[in-house]
């Protein structure tokens, strides 16, 4: 940790020579994306820690990183031996890293941002908070440029199509969906810069960030063009001539900046300040429109072509599983095995299944006390080792091109105790409890959120995370705008057809295990009219020897016995004799 103080004195030292007081460090790119590639691990390369959502604060005389309640664990850990302390969110959406400082510097005092990694939205909110106490936001200043000399470049890999077999709807008619959208806005122009949209809207993919098909890019939606801004090497073979036959204009990634401030007077764009980044938005002199994406809603309703493919999709996917659990207990029958071996085992069964191009983010495999560290990455270096005693938490995904898969499973690898049976079985009945609601059109995360988690507060219990998040078609893991959550934008987000989301509650018991039971379901019409239901498209069975059936509802066991013969009606038949055998004990009713 001493290398992770010595960046902090040169930053120190580059905001001292540049006059600034405090820097704030997100996690995020030029395109607010989630996972971000090595060039844009800004915050990850200052502080050591390496959590997915989290912004460090510095100052001359304090470090601190602010995160939530996902990532505490990880964050006293990857923070302990360096100068940076863990400074714990009540409220992301309260933008208390902000009040930190406002409440913290002097008046007078000088905060530095780069106005790519945030959102028009956020800076503005920034803005009003610090002035109020006379500080101001500086957002071009360039810090690390002189600190992080080695910093990675931008990856720029082929950019390939996505077929129309697989999206269900070609470029033409989402373009013209977006065109229509503009037109009720009042807009002539329309800028998009999150890389999933437009990947989405063009029925594109790309490798350019790990674990997410998609690619470095922007788009400026015009009326008779779409200015798609990447590094144009990156579109090979007949591509280019598809592209454009489909009013699709290539240019380079940067020239989006020149552009914004070459529109004519008469244009009127369309943006998102959610989205597009105060460095872009500050470049705009025309009018503007201020509107969620469409691309946003468009691309959270699964078309019934790309929900065919997802359910084809989960029986691929439980194949993989199956197979590796498997090989799982038939390995520590005679030794341990790694949570890394365990993690690449997962990783290697699902590429030998049709259309696997990766996984969909880093398996989260959690081993006793590991397990309730919520986004846990085994690491090999310090990972444990696995024996046929305890509790083992598996978070795992993997992109395929006919889909995009996130499933958790706990297992308890010897005789369960009675405190485990309940923790389990509580979660089981939130999980369930979510997917057999029925509700009435109009309802948002917020109110579902409450199904999973009512059987745990009825013990005084409860899961410092949301209840489930969008989910991309072979595209981003996490996808906005939809979710279960007590607060935020899945909070407030309706539910609607189509809707592809996980449903995964649970449980943590800091030092001893942690337990969370996801699957994924797609939001469908229910027979009551005006109302909405789920229907769970994930395949692997639940862990039969972790339920307290005392418990249990006639419903709820009625629910779950369908489930496990579903499980092996669409699985066993691709396994093995052995496998077979093993996967029909896995898959039992209960009595």
């Amino acid at each position: 940790m001493n290398e992770i103080n010595d960046r902090l004195a040169l930053l120190r030292a580059a905001m001292t020579q540049q006059g600034i007081d405090a820097t704030i460090v997100p996690s995020a790119d030029a395109h607010q994306s989630e996972y971000v590639s090595d060039h844009w691990m800004v915050r990850a390369w200052i502080s050591g820690f390496t959590g997915s959502a989290g912004t460090a604060v510095i100052t001359q005389d304090h470090a601190g990183v602010f995160t939530d309640g996902r990532y505490f664990l990880q964050a006293e850990t990857e923070l302990a031996n360096s100068d940076f302390v863990l400074q714990k969110y009540i409220s992301r959406e309260a933008h208390e890293e902000v009040t930190y400082l406002a409440d913290t510097l002097p008046a007078g005092s000088t905060v530095a941002v780069d106005g790519r990694a945030f959102a028009t939205s956020t800076l503005r909110a920034y803005e009003v908070i610090f002035k109020k106490k006379d500080i101001t936001l500086s957002v071009d200043a360039d810090l690390f440029s002189s600190v992080w000399t080695d910093r990675p470049p931008l990856l720029h890999k082929s950019i390939y199509e996505h077929d129309v077999t697989y999206a269900g709807i070609d470029r033409k008619e989402k373009i013209a969906q977006v065109r229509q959208a503009m037109e009720d806005a009042g807009a002539n122009h329309h800028l998009i810069t999150t890389l999933d949209d437009i990947g989405w809207l063009l029925n594109l993919r790309g490798s350019d960030v790990t674990f997410n098909p998609v690619f470095m890019s922007y788009v400026l939606v015009t009326p008779s063009t779409v200015q798609l801004y990447c590094d144009t090497s990156q579109v090979q073979g007949q591509l280019a001539p598809q592209l454009d036959r489909d009013g699709v204009v290539l240019a380079p990634y940067d020239q989006i900046e020149s552009d914004l401030l070459a529109l004519p007077k008469g244009a009127v764009i369309m943006m998102d300040p959610t989205t597009v980044n105060g460095r872009l938005s500050g470049l705009i002199a025309c009018q503007t429109v201020e509107r969620d994406m469409p691309t946003r809603m468009l691309k959270a309703i699964k078309n019934p072509t790309e929900q065919k493919h997802i359910r084809e999709c989960m029986i691929q996917d439980g194949i993989a599983l199956a197979k590796t659990f498997y090989w799982l207990e038939q390995a520590l029958e005679i030794r341990t095995v790694s949570e890394v071996e365990l993690s690449d085992k997962l990783a290697e069964m699902r590429s030998q299944q049709p259309h696997y191009v990766s996984e969909s983010f880093d398996a989260i495999v959690g081993y006793k006390g590991n397990g309730a560290i919520i986004h846990y990455k085994p690491e090999a270096s310090t990972c444990a080792d696995i024996k046929a005693e305890g509790m083992l938490l598996v978070d795992s995904g993997g992109q395929y091109v006919n889909g995009t898969t996130d499933i958790t499973r706990t297992f308890c690898l010897s005789e369960p105790t009675d405190q485990q049976r309940l923790h389990y079985t509580l979660v089981l009945k939130g999980m369930i409890s979510l997917t057999k609601a029925t509700f009435p059109v109009g309802s948002t995360g917020q109110q579902l959120d409450t199904f999973a988690r009512m059987h745990l507060w009825d013990e005084g219990l409860n899961f410092a995370h949301g209840t489930g998040h969008g989910v991309g078609f072979f595209m981003n893991v996490h996808e906005p705008p939809q979710g279960f959550a007590p607060a935020g934008q899945r909070a407030k987000t309706r539910h609607r057809v189509g809707m592809y989301t996980s449903n995964e509650p649970g449980f943590y018991l800091e030092g001893h295990y942690g337990i969370r039971i996801e699957n994924l379901m797609i939001t469908q019409a229910s027979a009551h009219d005006g109302f909405l239901e789920h229907e769970t498209v994930t395949l692997y069975p639940l862990a039969l020897d972790l339920i307290d059936e005392t418990i249990m509802t006639t419903r709820e066991k009625a629910w779950l016995n369908k489930y496990q013969h579903k499980c092996y009606s669409l699985i066993a038949p691709h396994l093995s004799k052995a496998e077979q055998e093993w996967f029909t004990q896995k898959c039992k009713p209960l009595n």
